[in-house]
């Protein structure tokens, strides 16, 4: 039992290497792009070797990378593929005065009211005992009588 644990944890640890290598990497050639896909890559291939993991494959295609890498070897090796590039571009607005409605709406955006922050708790009244009262009956207020 205790050796199938140890097996389980290396496992993990493996992975965690090579997607964390694979996620750099990637960063790295996506960052380079501008140089070429093949500086690109020798970048992405140093920044894998400092993770300690081997770099499988790249591709660099316009501003997106693309790279597997590689942690272990034999039973306990992982490949973890990774690509980074930047975000999608916003859609067009409208031309205000256009009284045209996009195909799809966004959801509401309006901002939602907070919730309340919660009230203060109440004191405790004179018949209910606190923590730090006697168990005593409260005297009752007698008012006098109208007139």
């Amino acid at each position: 039992m205790f050796g199938a644990l140890l097996a389980y944890g290396q496992a993990v640890v493996i992975r965690h290497r090579a997607a964390g290598g694979a996620d750099l990497a990637a960063l790295a050639a996506a960052d380079h792009w501008t140089d070429g896909e093949r500086d690109a890559c020798a970048r992405a291939g140093r920044v894998a070797r400092a993770q300690g993991v081997r770099l499988v494959r790249c591709a660099v295609v316009g501003e997106i990378s693309d790279v597997t890498a590689a942690s272990g070897q034999g039973l306990f090796r992982a490949e973890v593929r990774a690509r980074a590039g930047p975000p999608e571009p916003a859609p067009a607005p409208l031309p205000t005065g256009s009284s045209e409605q996009p195909e799809h709406p966004l959801p509401d955006q309006s901002p939602t009211p907070s919730p309340a922050p919660p009230s203060p708790p109440a004191p405790p009244s004179p018949e209910t005992p606190g923590p730090h009262h006697s168990p005593q009956a409260a005297p009752e207020a007698r008012l006098p009588p109208p007139g």
